[in-house]
């Protein structure tokens, strides 16, 4: 029996599980006190913090660690990299402490990972599927003007293991399909996967694509600088509007996709119509990426927590059903994939990465 600890950081919570071989044995959601996050500052300063709680937990439910024989974490904000799964080294170690593309929770899952595998025997650290997962086209990079490039920047975990999933489910390899899947948590990512290569999603992270519960996706550029020249907003206040506190935030003040479905349920007509503007311009991005994969296209999944919600789903799906078959798979299970990815490396069945140049994608 196999032994794996998953760990996943978010903004205000820590998920942990442990595994035995695929079947979970122990699942824990964190939430941490806001006041105490904010206390300790930057994201790299709550390691310590976060890490405690991890392993108070895991004592307390009388968890023998020792037992562990990988420890996986969320990936971070690291440089563009091959998808697959990672050893810890110290070059990721140090980008993640940096955090050279970005301060986000996730970047402390290999860091903390790594810690806790040098305190057991015979135990290693790894990442798989970061959001930083780049196998975009060239053709895809291009902005418009050469002092901008598009990066990919989406939810690589879920996006990888849903196609998975679906391709175990109707007897076929991924690596034979081609699929838009999009993603619909607190963040919207759309991509086009073409024979196991998501070849282009939009950044999900800081304003493109659709607008999310807490994001503003893609704005009009123009207003955008004349937002930030006439009206004299900081670069902080910027980038906490296009993330943060766009979208469901800014329309209804709330992040609650599930509340929002409650009010537009009740009969509230602006939430009706904010949420039916947020599933019109999924369905718009998955039609764009029908003409990226050339009309070829497999099935089209809808995964997310706000893939339990029918007003959605069925909006979406009049619009974009005639594409391709739709499916759904509610919600998202990134502590089962963390563990799945681990467990492969440890039974052979997948070849870890490092995170050195000849993995990282240059462009």
């Amino acid at each position: 029996m196999i032994k794996i600890l998953a760990i996943n950081p978010g903004s205000t919570s820590t998920k942990i599980a442990v595994f035995e071989n695929s079947r979970p044995v122990f699942l824990k959601n964190m939430v941490h006190n806001i006041k105490e996050l904010e206390k300790l500052g930057k994201i790299a300063n709550q390691y310590e913090y976060r890490k405690k709680c991890i392993l108070d937990e895991l004592t307390n439910s009388h968890l023998d660690i020792n037992k562990i024989k990988a420890v996986i974490g969320r990936g971070g904000l690291l440089r563009p990299i091959k998808s697959g799964v990672y050893r810890v080294n110290e070059v990721m170690k140090k980008d993640l402490k940096e955090g050279i593309f970005g301060e986000h929770a996730s970047n402390l899952g290999g860091l903390i990972a790594d810690d806790i595998a040098r305190q057991i025997e015979g135990c290693q650290a790894f990442i798989a599927d970061p959001v930083v997962v780049d196998e975009l086209e060239d053709v895809a990079r291009y902005t418009g003007h050469p002092n901008f490039k598009r990066y990919s920047i989406f939810h690589a975990l879920n996006h990888k293991a849903i196609g998975r999933a679906y391709a175990r489910l109707i007897n076929r390899k991924y690596e034979e399909l081609s699929l838009i899947i999009a993603h619909m948590g607190g963040g919207v990512s759309v991509g086009a996967h073409h024979f196991g290569r998501v070849i282009d999603v939009n950044q999900a992270l800081d304003g493109e694509g659709p607008f999310s519960p807490e994001r503003t996706g893609t704005l009009p550029a123009g207003a955008l600088a004349k937002l930030c020249f006439e009206e004299g907003m900081t670069l902080d206040q910027v980038k906490k509007m296009i993330t943060g506190k766009g979208g469901l935030v800014a329309y209804l003040g709330t992040n609650s996709a599930y509340e929002v479905e409650l009010m537009a349920e009740d009969g509230n007509k602006e939430a009706r119509k904010v949420q039916d503007a947020m599933a019109y311009q999924i369905g718009k991005e998955i039609g764009a990426l029908s003409a990226v994969l050339k009309g070829h296209v497999d099935a089209i999944i809808l995964t997310g927590g706000i893939s339990h919600n029918t007003m959605v789903v069925e909006y979406i799906k009049s619009m974009v059903s005639f594409i391709a078959p739709v499916v759904i798979y509610p919600g998202e299970d990134e502590m089962h994939a963390l563990a799945w990815n681990g467990l492969m490396v440890l039974k052979g069945q997948v070849q870890p990465k490092d995170y050195n140049e000849s993995n990282m994608v240059q462009f």
